[in-house]
């Protein structure tokens, strides 16, 4: 094994496809905890396979030898938001098993303090690193948004796609590649998100209660995600694009600087 930042770390493949196997092994344990069925079965088969597919090329590509344990713990946090997803698929022929989608949920998002502090903790922080993390919450936030709209209606799914849509205006409008400033209030919102919704699909608010809050933190997010479009917007005269020299040929690098929030 490599040693990395003074831990040990395994060649990325064996950990990607462990990630696979644990995540059909977590498909297996809801099979026979709460009987998920073919359509949990299939949607949660297809995301552990895509999942291994698209980390394993991440990896290859970015010329990564080790995972390291930082990216261990987000892969954890990717087979949980697995678990979620394949529940809320099988949810569609019927009502889901709400505590153990609450549970798997929750623990995610208890993850997701972790992976940051182990990276720092371990010297292994990393841009793969970080984007890795960005996807699996916005992955899990999209799927919560889509369970929680069963209940309340189409419009909480904006909370899940604010991201998705960001990043493709971004490839629209080149301003919206700049890099934005650290922000408290934007990783607050961002948080607050994965908890209301966690807290919605609960079941243990009454209507309005769930209505008001889901509502809220809506709002906090159009509001977060105004902010930064408005500053991007007013300083897009001084956003530099990197260039950096490939084979010999000139290519931009580009980094949509917005997370969840």
């Amino acid at each position: 094994m490599a040693v990395y930042g003074g831990y040990e770390t395994r060649p990325f493949r064996q950990e990607t496809t462990a990630g696979m196997g644990a995540q059909l092994l977590l498909l297996a344990l809801l099979w026979l905890a709460v009987g998920l069925g073919p359509v949990g079965w299939l949607t949660g088969s297809v995301f552990a396979v895509a999942m291994w597919a698209v980390l394993t090329l991440a990896l290859r590509r970015s010329g990564t030898r080790s995972f390291g344990p930082a990216n261990s713990v987000t892969l954890a946090r990717a087979t949980l938001a697995g678990g979620v997803t394949a529940l809320v698929a099988d949810s569609l022929g019927g009502r889901p098993p709400v505590t153990v989608l609450v549970a798997l949920a929750t623990a995610a998002l208890i993850l997701d303090a972790v992976d940051g502090q182990v990276a720092r903790r371990t010297g292994t922080s990393s841009r793969l690193g970080a984007r890795f993390d960005m996807e699996v919450d916005a992955f899990l936030i999209l799927v919560l948004s889509l369970y929680v709209s069963f209940s309340l209606g189409p419009w909480v799914l904006a909370i899940g796609m604010m991201r998705y849509v960001f990043v493709a205006a971004a490839w629209v409008l080149p301003w919206m590649h700049g890099a934005l400033p650290p922000s408290t209030a934007r990783k607050t919102v961002a948080a607050l998100q994965g908890i209301v919704l966690v807290a919605a699909g609960s079941e243990l608010l009454p209507y309005a209660a769930t209505f008001g809050i889901v509502s809220l933190a809506l709002a906090l997010l159009v509001w977060s995600f105004g902010r930064d479009i408005i500053w991007l917007w007013r300083t897009r005269d001084v956003q530099t694009v990197a260039l950096t020299m490939v084979g010999g040929e000139k290519r931009e690098t580009v980094t949509v600087g917005r997370s969840a929030a």
